[in-house]
C-alpha cells in the first residue's frame, strides 16, 4: 500500500511525533508498503508530475531520538514562511490523498484534538485511529472528566480554569494545562509555593488549565486495540514525577508489562479500558493512564488517543505481551482503520 505516515507538526510533541512517524515508517517499508514520513507543518516543497512517484522509496530511516527537553514551537513556526496554508504544509493534501491511508503519527493538541481528522473525513482521506468526535473529547482533559463522570468511570476530583480567574484549589494537586500530553507543563504541588509555580508553568502553554486532586497510589496503562483490552503495564517513575523526561529518556522508568497485579485487578483494569474507549467514541486503538489508589480502586487519569510508538512507549510493549510484534501493530492498525 501507499502510506503516507504524518508527523512533526506544531505541538509540543513534535520531537516525539518524529520518533514515532520514522519507527512506524521503517516498519512499514520492512513489511513491504510504500511509506513516506511527511512533516505535516512543513510539508514538501516539491512532488513528482505523476504523485504516485513520490511513493517509490527504498531504504530505512535513521532513527530520531526524542530530546530531554520540549521543542521551541514558536522558534519553529518562525522557521517557515507564511505561506498562508496555516498549521498544514506544502503539498500534504496532495500526497495524502494519493495514499491509500494516512498513518497518524502525530501526537499532542494539533494532531490529536481531531482537527485534521475532520479535513480528511471532508476530503474523504482515510486515516488511522479515532475520528474528530472521539479525539476532541479526548483531547480536552476538561471534557474526559465529565464524560467519565457521567459514566460512572472513576476519576479524581478536577476543576477547569482560564487565566485570569482567581485559583484555588485543595493541595495537594496535580496542575496540567487542559489539552497537553506527554506530561509537559505538568506539575504536583503540596505546598502554596510549589501550587503557585505549577500554576505559572502549566500557563506557558495554555491559557486553559486543570487542576485535580492528587491521588498517591502506583501507576498503571492499559491499551485497546481492535476492541479488546491489551495486557496492562505499570509503570515505576525513578524520581518524584512521571514528566517528560521520564517517558522518553533510557533508564528513567521501570516498566513492567504484564503488569505484576492479580488476574482479578487486571481483568477490572481492562474492562474500566474499554468503558472508558467506548464512552468516549474512540475507534481503533488508544491508551488509558490509571492510578491505583491505596483504597484498591482504579482512578482514570486520561485516554490518549495516538499513543507513541516510540522505543519507550507503553502500546508497542503492551502489544508485545499480547503476542503482537511491532510491525504486526503498525499493520493492525491499519487494517483495523480501512475498515472504519
Amino acid at each position: 500500500m501507499k502510506i503516507v505516515v504524518l508527523a512533526g507538526g506544531i505541538s509540543t510533541e513534535r520531537d516525539v511525533s518524529f520518533t514515532t512517524g520514522t519507527m512506524v515508517t521503517n516498519a512499514l517499508r520492512q513489511a513491504g508498503h510504500k511509506a513516506i514520513l511527511v512533516d505535516v507543518f512543513f510539508g514538501v516543497e516539491e512532488i513528482p508530475e505523476n504523485i504516485d512517484d513520490a511513493f517509490n522509496v527504498s531504504g530505512l530511516l535513521e532513527s530520531i531520538p526524542v530530546k530531554s527537553e520540549a521543542p521551541d514551537i514558536e522558534k519553529i513556526r518562525a522557521s517557515r514562511p507564511d505561506s498562508g496554508l496555516g498549521d498544514m504544509g506544502k503539498n500534504v493534501i496532495e500526497l495524502c490523498k494519493a495514499a491509500d491511508i494516512v498513518f497518524m503519527a502525530l501526537h499532542g493538541e494539533n494532531g490529536e484534538n481531531g482537527r485534521y481528522q475532520a479535513v480528511f473525513d471532508v476530503l474523504g482521506i482515510k486515516y488511522t485511529g479515532s475520528g474528530y468526535l472521539g479525539s476532541a473529547l479526548a483531547m480536552d482533559k476538561g471534557l474526559t472528566k465529565q464524560m467519565f463522570k457521567y459514566n460512572g468511570i472513576l476519576t479524581p476530583d478536577g476543576k477547569i480554569f482560564k487565566k485570569g480567574d482567581e485559583i484555588s484549589y485543595p493541595l495537594p494537586c496535580i496542575v496540567k494545562p487542559c489539552a497537553g500530553g506527554s506530561s509537559i507543563g505538568i506539575k504536583k504541588a503540596f505546598t502554596e509555593e510549589e501550587f503557585k509555580d505549577a500554576v505559572e508553568e502549566a500557563f506557558k502553554y495554555e491559557d486553559e488549565i486543570l487542576i485535580e486532586t492528587f491521588i498517591s497510589g502506583r501507576e498503571f496503562t492499559c491499551g485497546v486495540l481492535g476492541g479488546k483490552a491489551l495486557p496492562p503495564a505499570e509503570i515505576i517513575p525513578k524520581g518524584d514525577f512521571y514528566d517528560y523526561e521520564h517517558k522518553y529518556q533510557d533508564g528513567f522508568i521501570t516498566e513492567i508489562c504484564p503488569a505484576p497485579i492479580s488476574d482479578e485487578l487486571t481483568k477490572k483494569m481492562q474492562q474500566y479500558a474499554m468503558k472508558a474507549f467506548e464512552c468516549l467514541k474512540l475507534q481503533v486503538y488508544a491508551r488509558m493512564d490509571y492510578v491505583l489508589a491505596e483504597d484498591g480502586e482504579f482512578y482514570c487519569l486520561e485516554a490518549n488517543t495516538l499513543p507513541g510508538m516510540t522505543p519507550t512507549s507503553h502500546m508497542p510493549q503492551e502489544a508485545k505481551a499480547a503476542g503482537i510484534s511491532y510491525t504486526e501493530l503498525c499493520e493492525k492498525i491499519i487494517e483495523l482503520s480501512l475498515k472504519k
